[in-house]
């Protein structure tokens, strides 16, 4: 189950993910994203809260592809908080959002209020405890084919 965060505002959206992700759960989730990317001119700031997931479904992981494909000139950046080290989830952060421009952080849960801060501000805050998961650049941005030129 997702729920939204209350603290959710303008361009900055939270939710928190609750037990074991689903299908459903990917779909709802999708269409409340894209009702805040409409209502906001700008790319907006989303927070994860996965300290309370247990796992998703496969067929949940094959849904989030399109979803991140779709939206990823719309999401700036992205906080991820865990309860987990973030070595141990970085893995799958990055696979999942690897096809993503976001720049994604990780925080622990007693810093929810520094992810916070930083999803709703462009520039970074030196003062924010930052552990970087992905830069944000999408994984083929610089790729180009051998054989074009021929």
């Amino acid at each position: 189950m997702i729920e939204q965060l209350t603290e959710s505002h303008g361009a900055a959206f939270g939710f928190k993910v609750l037990g074991k992700l689903t299908t459903d759960d990917v779909h709802d989730l999708s269409h409340q994203v894209e009702t805040v990317i409409v209502a906001n001119e700008q790319p907006i700031g989303l927070l994860a809260d996965m300290s309370e997931m247990h796992g998703a479904s496969w067929s949940a992981r094959w849904d989030e592809m399109p979803f991140l494909q779709r939206h990823t000139d719309h999401i700036a950046r992205m906080a991820i908080i865990c309860n987990d080290q973030w070595q141990e989830i970085s893995e799958m952060i990055v696979a999942a959002t690897s096809y993503m421009q976001a720049e994604t952080l990780y925080y622990d849960v007693s810093e929810i209020h520094h992810a916070w801060h930083w999803v709703r501000m462009n520039p970074m805050d030196e003062g924010v405890p930052i552990r970087r998961i992905y830069p944000g650049r999408g994984l083929f941005q610089s790729w180009r084919p051998e054989y074009v030129g021929l």
